[in-house]
């Protein structure tokens, strides 16, 4: 908390949001999961996604050609 000048508050915020991002980018919880996770609504963790240059649709390459080859 010290090395980043944050509250306990804050540092607890960071984390519920960092690992909200990290489970989703792993496709283990949905969005809509992660916001609850990370205490926020969905538009502000979208928002949050944007703002580390994180993808906000997670897509598997191999799910989506299985699906673009069953045409």
């Amino acid at each position: 908390m010290s090395s980043r000048r944050l509250a306990p508050e804050e540092f607890v915020q960071d984390m519920r949001l960092a690992a909200a991002i990290y489970w989703y980018q792993k496709g283990e919880i949905s969005q809509e999961k992660a916001a609850q996770v990370a205490g926020l609504n969905r538009r502000d963790f979208l928002a949050s996604l944007a703002r580390e240059k994180i993808d906000v649709f997670n897509v598997d390459l191999k799910d989506l050609q299985r699906e673009l080859d069953r045409g």
